[in-house]
Protein backbone atom coordinates (compact mmCIF):
# COMPACT_ATOMS: atom_id res chain seq x y z
CA UNK A 1 0.00 0.00 0.00
CA UNK A 2 1.31 3.45 -0.72
CA UNK A 3 2.37 5.66 1.95
CA UNK A 4 0.49 9.19 2.86
CA UNK A 5 -2.26 8.30 0.38
CA UNK A 6 -4.82 8.96 3.12
CA UNK A 7 -5.46 12.68 4.46
CA UNK A 8 -4.58 13.99 7.95
CA UNK A 9 -7.39 14.00 9.95
CA UNK A 10 -7.54 16.65 12.64
CA UNK A 11 -9.87 17.63 15.34
CA UNK A 12 -11.23 20.53 13.84
CA UNK A 13 -13.07 24.02 15.06
CA UNK A 14 -16.21 24.86 13.86
CA UNK A 15 -16.59 28.32 14.22
CA UNK A 16 -20.13 30.27 13.61
CA UNK A 17 -20.81 33.85 12.78
CA UNK A 18 -23.10 33.87 14.92
CA UNK A 19 -19.88 32.95 17.87
CA UNK A 20 -20.69 29.60 18.53
CA UNK A 21 -17.97 26.76 18.38
CA UNK A 22 -17.66 23.17 18.46
CA UNK A 23 -15.14 20.60 17.61
CA UNK A 24 -15.70 17.77 15.36
CA UNK A 25 -13.40 15.62 13.17
CA UNK A 26 -11.81 17.26 9.51
CA UNK A 27 -9.61 16.97 7.20
CA UNK A 28 -9.32 20.41 7.91
CA UNK A 29 -8.31 22.19 11.09
CA UNK A 30 -10.61 25.25 11.65
CA UNK A 31 -13.97 25.33 9.68
CA UNK A 32 -15.94 28.70 9.11
CA UNK A 33 -20.02 28.34 8.87
CA UNK A 34 -22.63 30.90 8.24
CA UNK A 35 -25.17 29.34 9.82
CA UNK A 36 -25.55 26.25 12.91
CA UNK A 37 -27.69 24.30 14.64
CA UNK A 38 -27.63 27.44 17.51
CA UNK A 39 -28.22 29.88 14.94
CA UNK A 40 -30.68 28.37 12.32
CA UNK A 41 -34.36 29.24 12.02
CA UNK A 42 -35.66 25.94 11.58
CA UNK A 43 -34.07 24.82 14.95
CA UNK A 44 -34.68 27.85 17.30
CA UNK A 45 -38.33 27.63 16.17
CA UNK A 46 -38.02 31.43 14.39
CA UNK A 47 -38.82 29.49 10.82
CA UNK A 48 -42.19 31.07 9.51
CA UNK A 49 -44.36 27.91 8.91
CA UNK A 50 -46.24 27.68 5.44
CA UNK A 51 -49.91 28.24 5.63
CA UNK A 52 -50.83 24.66 3.93
CA UNK A 53 -54.52 25.09 4.77
CA UNK A 54 -54.71 28.17 2.76
CA UNK A 55 -53.07 26.93 -0.51
CA UNK A 56 -55.70 24.19 -0.16
CA UNK A 57 -58.44 26.51 -0.08
CA UNK A 58 -56.82 28.22 -2.44
CA UNK A 59 -56.40 25.48 -5.13
CA UNK A 60 -60.06 24.05 -4.23
CA UNK A 61 -61.16 27.83 -4.86
CA UNK A 62 -59.38 27.53 -8.63
CA UNK A 63 -60.58 24.64 -9.56
CA UNK A 64 -64.45 24.89 -8.38
CA UNK A 65 -64.46 22.18 -5.60
CA UNK A 66 -66.22 22.34 -2.79
CA UNK A 67 -66.80 19.91 0.19
CA UNK A 68 -70.24 19.42 -1.07
CA UNK A 69 -68.60 16.88 -3.78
Amino acid sequence: MKKDLQPTYYQATVTCNCGNTFVTGSTQESIHVEVCSKCHPFYTGQQKKSRVAGRIDKFNKKYGFTEEQ
